[in-house]
This record gives structure tokens, C-alpha cells and sequence, in this order.
């Protein structure tokens, strides 16, 4: 009998003829080679051997140059093993996954190189992604920090025409992450992938009622195998200031197997919920602002303690008030709706208007659906609540123990773009989120309007 995802290695997980799922259904993903621990950056030569590639591109950044690029050279070439290079210029600002990097990247590439090999995190490996998946080439990573979970995702966290989009491809086939560089990444970027983390208790929760309410597809393996890793990583997180290898390699691993989940899953839903849409809005704001954003997972850690609060006010309602949801959905005005895009938005909100008139999620008839099932499954929902999240005075207090932000007010982000963040979050993508349950339930702006900031 085969066993239980949550119980298999990493090795398990990845075997490339797949795994046949008590949901009927055989999970794959693209990684071949992973591994941690310290000194494994010696190991990069066999890893690409494994996948077959015999010239790597190297992609880098001027930090991530610094955090590893020097290894990385040196480790190829005392292996005998050829390959190019792009570091990419200096941009004011931090880097952001646009359509310039990309080109830049694109123009770069050397033909004669057969895999894309990222040095780097989450933008460098998103945007090594999808050149890869566009020229046919596999891509591999060495990780140069613990700060977000989109290492082995089968898809790139990409800003095309200043909207935050999911881009989906192939995840990286090799995947390094040697202790001893990754322990040296700043303070921030440590917490930034704790806070990626912690968003998981809230997605895997979304996703469970979004299957019952919207018809997702919801595997319960994939969910606990979740449940597990993140388990594992809150028993190490108060050794990852100090970095310690244990909460490391925890945090890592994690992460990675996080992107497992969604490859697995063919959806970002194991991964990603509404704390995920706040850190969107709040990045998309500052894009259009031309203004810095922080990183993304560390915004991540300030939306799932939002979220958390809307969860303490969702578990206080008895029963559903029918008649005042079909009251506001009665009042709602799509054109006062769209001009709240346009005001949020500004020059980026036609994108946003297609995807409503895609999905019609704002429609009567789909609301009334919706209604009736969140009625007569009140008390499931409930349940599932109160079964998947903890406490959001212990996510805080963990957090403050990491020396995280943790509120808004702290990432220098307004109340108004607090409230914007949360109402608009449901409209930016067809997705089934928390704040869709309130709009659903006639309570979203009523939340907006308490929801805390600072």
C-alpha cells in the first residue's frame, strides 16, 4: 500500500514516475535532484550531470554574486564544467519579476547553454523559469536564501503590465541548498520565509471550504503533507535568528516542499490565500506608486495576522444572516464597484475588469449559489476554522519573537491601502478567498471598515 504523502522523502516525493494519490489522481513534479547541508554546493557538477545538462547559464544578481556566484564559478570550473554567464545591472529599488528583467535575461542567454542555472531566490529563479519554459530548456537553482516558497512551484510569481500574475511553466529540475551560504542571507530574508510559512495555515484552510463552496479540487493528502512540514518548522523557528542548521534546513526544506504541494496540487491553493493578496495589492500600490515595496514574505507574515482577525469575527457568527447578504448583493452597483478598481488601480485596472467579466463573481445567480451552500454548511465551515488555525495571539507572539513586522503600520503601509488591500483582494484574481466568504456574506466592507492597521 502506498504510503501517505506526509509520511514520504523528499526523495519519495519526487521520483519521476509519480505517486498514485488516495484522491485518485497521480501527482508529479519536475524536480529531479534536491538536496541540503553544508558544503553541498560541491555537489553542483553531479546535480546537473543528473539532469543531463552539460553547459549552464548562470544567472545572477549583484547580491547574490556576492552570497554565492563566487562558489558557484569556482565549483564549475575546478569540475571542468563550462558555462556563461549574466549578472543583471544594478536597478534602483529592489528587482522586480517585469517584463525588463525578463528581457534583459532573454538577450543575455547564450544558445549554446542547456540549462538555465539561477543563483539566487524568488525573482531571479521566477524569471530563470520562464525563460527556460519559453526556450525549452530545463532550469536548476542554488538557493541563496530561505525567504520564499517558489523554489519547486511549477509556476513564476510575475508583474506583467504592472499586475501581479501566476505564470504558469515547469519547476526547477535541481535544486541546491548549501547551509553554510544560505545561513548568511540577511535578517529579513530569514524572516521573510518564516512568514511565507506561516501563510500556509491560512491557505490550506481556504482551500478546504473553497472546495466546498466553489467546487475547487482539494486533495487531503497534499494538505496534511502541508500540515507536516509546517509543524516542523514552528518547532524550530525560535533557532532561525541564531541561525542554527536545524531551523534552517527546516525552513528550507519546507519551503521547497511547499512548492511540491502546489505542483502536485496544479494549483497555488496549498500554498496561497488571502495573506498572499494582501502582500499582492500592497506590491501592485507601490508599483504604480514607483515607490519600494518590502519582501514579499515578509508582508505575507503581516497579512496572515489580518486574516487571522477576520477569522476571529467570522467564528462569532451563529448563523447566517441570509437576508442582509441578499440585501447587499440587492445593493451592489458594479459601477461603483468598477470605480473602485479605477481608483485603486488607476492605469493597471483593465486587466483587473476583464478577469469580473471572465469569471462573473459578482453576478446574482452565482451568489445565490454560493449562499445556500455557506448556509447549509455553516457549522462544517466553522469546524474547519477553528480545526486548521491557531491562535492569532501565538502567530503573533511567534513572530515577535523572530523580530518580524506586524502590522502594516510597521511596513509603512496605510490604513486606506489596508482596507483597499482587503476589498479589493477578491477582484484581482478568480480565486475563492476569505474576504470572498465576507463579500458573500454581505460583511465585507463592515469588516474593512474595523479591520485593524497598526
Amino acid at each position: 500500500m502506498e504510503k501517505h504523502l506526509s509520511q514520504m522523502t523528499l526523495k519519495e516525493l519526487i521520483r519521476p514516475e509519480g505517486i498514485r494519490c488516495s484522491c485518485g489522481k497521480v501527482h508529479r513534479c519536475g524536480l529531479k535532484w534536491f538536496k541540503t547541508g553544508s558544503g553541498i554546493i560541491r555537489e553542483l557538477p553531479d546535480a546537473l550531470q543528473s539532469i543531463g545538462a552539460r553547459k549552464p547559464f548562470v544567472v545572477m544578481d549583484e547580491n547574490t554574486e556576492k552570497a554565492a556566484g563566487h562558489q558557484v564559478r569556482r565549483v564549475l570550473k575546478d569540475a571542468g564544467v563550462p558555462y556563461a554567464e549574466f549578472v543583471f545591472p544594478h536597478r534602483e529599488g529592489k528587482m522586480e519579476p517585469d517584463e525588463y528583467a525578463v528581457g534583459a535575461l532573454t538577450m543575455a542567454l547564450d544558445p549554446t547553454c542547456d540549462v538555465l542555472l539561477a543563483v539566487g531566490s524568488g525573482v531571479i529563479n521566477d524569471c530563470c523559469k520562464v525563460v527556460a519554459h519559453a526556450c525549452g530548456k530545463p532550469s536548476a537553482v542554488v538557493c541563496t536564501a530561505p525567504s520564499m516558497d517558489g523554489y519547486c512551484s511549477n509556476s513564476a510569481s510575475m508583474i506583467v503590465n504592472h499586475v501581479k500574475v501566476s505564470l504558469y511553466n515547469a519547476c526547477p529540475q535541481v535544486i541546491l541548498g548549501d547551509t553554510d551560504i544560505v545561513k548568511t542571507a540577511p535578517d529579513i530574508m530569514l524572516q521573510a520565509g518564516l512568514g511565507d510559512m506561516l501563510a500556509k495555515y491560512v491557505s490550506v484552510c481556504e482551500w478546504r471550504y473553497a472546495h466546498l463552496i466553489h467546487g475547487d479540487p482539494y486533495c487531503e493528502e497534499i494538505a496534511d503533507m502541508v500540515r507536516t512540514c509546517l509543524k516542523k518548522i514552528v518547532e524550530q523557528a525560535d533557532g532561525l535568528m541564531k541561525r542554527e542548521d536545524a531551523a534552517i534546513n527546516a525552513v528550507l526544506e519546507g519551503l521547497v516542499i511547499s512548492g511540491i504541494s502546489m505542483a502536485f496540487a496544479e494549483i497555488s491553493r496549498p500554498a496561497s490565500g488571502l495573506e498572499h493578496y494582501f502582500s499582492h495589492v500592497w506590491e501592485m500600490l507601490a508599483l504604480q506608486r514607483g515607490e519600494p515595496s518590502d519582501l514579499h514574505g515578509i508582508q505575507v507574515g503581516v497579512g496572515t495576522l489580518l486574516t487571522l482577525w477576520l477569522y476571529e469575527n467570522v467564528l462569532n457568527i451563529d448563523r447566517v444572516d441570509t437576508e442582509r447578504a441578499r440585501k447587499a448583493m440587492a445593493a451592489f452597483s458594479p459601477a461603483e464597484w468598477e470605480a473602485r478598481v479605477r481608483r485603486v488601480f488607476g492605469a493597471t485596472a483593465e486587466p483587473i475588469l476583464d478577469i469580473e467579466k471572465q469569471s462573473g463573481k459578482n453576478l446574482p445567480e452565482g451568489h445565490e449559489k454560493r449562499l445556500q451552500i455557506i448556509e447549509a454548511h455553516w457549522d462544517e465551515i466553522k469546524k474547519i476554522i477553528r480545526d486548521e488555525l491557531p491562535s492569532r495571539e501565538w502567530v503573533y507572539s511567534l513572530m515577535k519573537r523572530c523580530q518580524m513586522p506586524l502590522t502594516p503600520a510597521d511596513l509603512g503601509i496605510s490604513r486606506q491601502d489596508t482596507v483597499d488591500a482587503l476589498v479589493v483582494s477578491r477582484d484581482i484574481r478568480d480565486k475563492y478567498l476569505t474576504s470572498s466568504l465576507l463579500w458573500d456574506l454581505g460583511l465585507l466592507d463592515e469588516a474593512a471598515e474595523r479591520i485593524p492597521s497598526a
